[in-house]
């Protein structure tokens, strides 16, 4: 569903030629690179980057373990702090180290599965993307996925990843067992039956607990499902949003800053045949409304005209296609990105408060807020424990100014009563943190319990565990 550009370019002719110049002085400051570190230290350590570029580190050694026993010899043997590393897609501080770099990537695939409980085991390194046409293959499939499909399992379920769905709870929800190397009792199995403490401590455990290798996963058999993508005016997307997750197995929505208008994305199940997507055109939409920005970013009101004017029209595009396939995505455009889950009934004054607030001071921002819904589970450090929530996702693109996220927005979600996600950009520390975790107590004595010499915490993680 791509904003015509050309009609963008029609509609803004004449109002941009007399700014011409300057546009495109301030389109080059715009799309400049930002630094990179070198590629090795003093000491000639290489360097290492996450995905969106603002985290980076030089270990002094990298492991890569092929099967539980050397997970237990890089956490016995490595230089601390040890952390494990999937695809890198956290916006925090969670992996970088001067210590052991532990990359999972040897740890990938499919165990077993049995096909009467649909259950199946899964290397912690194994990316979704890969996993869903594995567990297709097998007739299985996660109940829900995240927006990203890049992730690896083991990095996804630490930092508590989630779809959306009125009904749908987050990826570690659907873990029935797992298996966890840690530095003080070694290689232990965990379940709700079999240490359970360290079960509901450590399903979200951000690497800290210790280096889970592989999971149990309860799936559901293969199913198909009827996408549809819509823009509407934000203010009826905002008032129609609990009737809206309420009738679809999944819906969320894109609120555009500076458009007045909304992409609303809903799922539903089908025994309809396949009718795929094609390409997908998200990053194009994207695209069009960064060059909106540049070209026009200088006149809100023009910026919103121009903006409806292209969106008018717009037919909503409909597709069906194994879950797999709809519910994660490729995101090929770099950005950072802040996401609070809120109270349910928090979430949509929040929102308002957001755009109104990016509006006012930021007409940088081009990137739409996600919204969606999640729903409760009993993970003792899980953001959704015991609360049915709705999250917000502001994001900005790789090449521009974060630190507004920080100023301007986490104010405003934090006021809400959100809880940060944790995998993705926030300022909380253990004193912010332990009063919106009713086991955070419980759950620091159980790390403290595997890893009591904190072999595995980072000077991030020290700040978020009051481990300093």
């Amino acid at each position: 569903m791509t904003l015509s550009r050309r009609k963008l370019l029609v509609s803004a002719a004449v109002t941009a030629a007399a700014a011409t110049a300057g546009v495109k002085l301030r389109q080059h400051r715009l799309d400049a690179e930002p630094p990179a570190p070198p590629l090795q230290d003093a000491n000639r350590r290489m360097l290492w980057r996450n995905w969106s570029g603002i985290q980076s580190a030089y270990p002094a050694l990298r492991a890569g373990p092929a099967n539980e026993d050397e997970v237990l010899v890089a956490l016995a043997r490595g230089p601390a702090p040890v952390r494990a590393v999937g695809a890198g897609h956290s916006f925090t501080a969670l992996v970088p180290t001067d210590g052991t770099l532990l990359s999972l990537d040897g740890l990938s695939g499919i165990v077993d599965h049995d096909d009467a409980t649909y259950q199946a085991t899964v290397w912690a390194g194994t990316r979704l993307g890969e996993l869903g046409p594995a567990l297709a293959a097998l007739g299985q499939c996660m109940p829900n996925l995240p927006d990203i499909n890049k992730q690896s399992l083991g990095g996804a379920i630490a930092t508590a990843t989630h779809g959306s769905g009125e009904r749908s709870a987050a990826l570690h929800a659907q873990v029935m067992e797992m298996r966890i190397a840690t530095p003080a009792r070694g290689l232990l199995t965990c379940s709700h039956s079999e240490n359970p403490q360290i079960f509901d401590a450590a399903r979200v455990g951000l690497g800290a607990f210790g280096v889970v290798t592989r999971y149990r996963l309860q799936n559901v058999p293969s199913l198909r499902l009827f996408k549809r993508t819509a823009v509407r005016p934000t203010a009826e997307v905002i008032e129609d949003w609990p009737s809206l997750r309420a009738r679809h197995r999944n819906a969320e929505f894109f609120a555009l800053p500076f458009t007045g208008m909304s992409a609303t994305v809903t799922h539903d199940e089908t025994d309809r045949p396949a009718e795929p997507p094609g390409k997908s055109q998200d990053a194009d939409v994207l695209l069009d409304l960064k060059w909106l920005r540049d070209w026009a970013g200088f006149a809100t009101p023009l910026r919103r005209r121009l903006a409806q004017s292209a969106m008018a029209g717009l037919k909503p595009e409909e597709s069906v296609e194994e879950a797999w396939k709809l519910l994660s995505n490729e995101r090929d455009i770099r950005f950072n990105e802040m996401e609070y889950h809120l109270p349910r009934e928090a979430q949509m004054p929040a929102l308002q408060e957001l755009l109104t607030t990016i509006e006012k001071y930021r007409p940088d921002v081009f990137f739409p807020i996600e919204v969606r819904s999640i729903a409760p589970d009993d993970a003792w450090l899980s953001p959704f424990h015991d609360r049915p929530s709705g999250s917000l996702a502001v994001h900005a693109y790789y090449k521009d100014d974060y630190r507004f996220l920080f100023d301007l927005v986490e104010p405003i979600l934090r006021k809400h009563g959100g809880r940060p996600h944790w995998g993705k950009l926030h300022s909380l520390t253990a004193k912010e943190l332990a009063p919106m975790y009713p086991r955070w107590a419980e759950a620091m004595a159980v790390r403290r319990e595997l890893d009591p010499q904190g072999r595995l915490l980072n000077p991030f993680l020290r700040r978020l565990f009051g481990d300093v």
